[in-house]
């Protein structure tokens, strides 16, 4: 058996705008009860149109979001005219109610049809309206994300023999098994969607991140911006450019990285063999990360990080982390502020025998 269902779903703002409100109002894509007015209120949906005189309603299903105290009920009416008594349009005169409206409306829709937020409707006829009465009693209001109608498809009744077709008992016994069937399809036919990292939320995001091995993110843009990148990434880890970025990806900074080959002070153009051995002595197997002094805000911060590190740089080597301080680099020209200059100036005598350099500065006091 292959269910097809034809469903009718309510799950954004423009879907409620034509419905009554009273003390419930729009809340994002669906609706909440206005905690400013009242501990109850209800929605009234606009008559929904089966095309089809006696059509038979079968399932409607709220996705609500229902904290401690707090209740939902589904009251539900339907019949083959817009007609209601005196009211031409039942549309039309629920929109025209003044005041306290609740006792016309439970008189229109009778006794609720379910306490919960997915049963079968009782009725018949061409047109269908619905009301979703909320209620809280603590400081927490119930929230209505969407809502589903079930308007035609297979039933399980339909592989039956015809003579168990027309017992509404069959029918409606067999429609517990079906709706879970049906749901479970549905939820089957979704799972890919779900399962979509671009999309995923909370603990399900988390789960899908430990596939590639994403164990870490400060926030759930991050872990999905990790997850996009994962292959680039572990293609690239054990090489400068990974350490560089796990570095990056660790602390928010831009680290300078420092390779053995370039400090080694065996090199023939090292100028200062004696400074660099001291530096960065002569382990083939240690590279540094340069980074400023500002980049951990505590000692243990910092050890966290070297934890960390640990596990991405390549077997066999070892980092060792420098942290800079911000310093200024005299010379000759170094600019420290208005009017000063490092160094003073020596006068000259201007003759046939005086070489002017392009540092010499002509001028000066008398007592210089």
């Amino acid at each position: 058996m292959e269910p097809i269902q034809t469903q009718m779903v309510f799950c954004c703002a423009e879907q409620w705008t034509g419905g009554f409100f009273h003390r419930v109002e729009p809340w994002e894509d669906g609706l909440r009860l206005d905690p400013r007015q009242a501990s109850t209120g209800v929605y009234c949906l606009r008559a929904v149109d089966s095309g089809e005189k006696g059509f038979l309603w079968s399932r409607a299903a709220v996705e609500a979001e229902l904290p401690p105290d707090t209740a939902l009920r589904i009251y539900a009416r339907a019949a083959d005219t817009l007609r209601w008594e005196n009211w031409p349009d039942l549309d039309a005169g629920i929109h025209s109610l003044t005041g306290d409206p609740m006792p016309v409306l439970r008189q229109i829709f009778g006794a609720p049809v379910s306490e919960s937020g997915d049963c079968l409707l009782p009725c018949t006829g061409r047109y269908l309206w619905l009301m979703l009465e909320l209620t809280a009693t603590g400081a927490c209001s119930p929230v209505i994300r969407a809502l589903r109608l079930w308007m035609r498809g297979d039933h399980m009744t339909d592989y039956l023999p015809a003579i168990y077709q027309g017992h509404d008992f069959t029918r409606r016994f067999l429609s517990v098994f079906d709706s879970i069937f049906s749901d479970m399809d549905r939820y089957i036919d979704a799972l890919p969607g779900q399962i979509d990292y671009r999309h995923a939320q909370g603990e399900l995001l988390r789960y899908l991140a430990s596939w590639v091995c994403v164990d870490r993110g400060k926030d759930e843009e991050e872990l999905r911006e990790r997850i996009h990148t994962a292959l680039p990434d572990y293609e690239n880890l054990y090489t400068v450019e990974g350490v560089r970025q796990s570095v990056r990806r660790l602390t928010g900074r831009d680290p300078v990285l420092i390779e053995p080959f370039q400090v080694s002070p065996n090199r023939p153009d090292c100028r200062d063999p004696v400074l660099y051995r001291r530096l960065y002595g002569e382990d083939p197997y240690r590279f540094f990360v340069l980074l400023p002094e500002d980049t951990f805000s505590s000692r243990k911060e910092r050890e966290q990080f070297q934890r960390e590190m640990e596990e991405v740089i390549p077997a066999g080597m070892t980092m060792q982390m420098i942290q800079l301080k911000p310093c200024v680099q005299l010379d000759w020209h170094t600019y420290l502020g208005i009017n000063a200059q490092i160094g003073g100036y020596v006068p000259a005598v201007i003759d046939e025998r005086a070489t002017i350099h392009y540092d010499t500065t002509i001028g000066g006091a008398n007592h210089e």
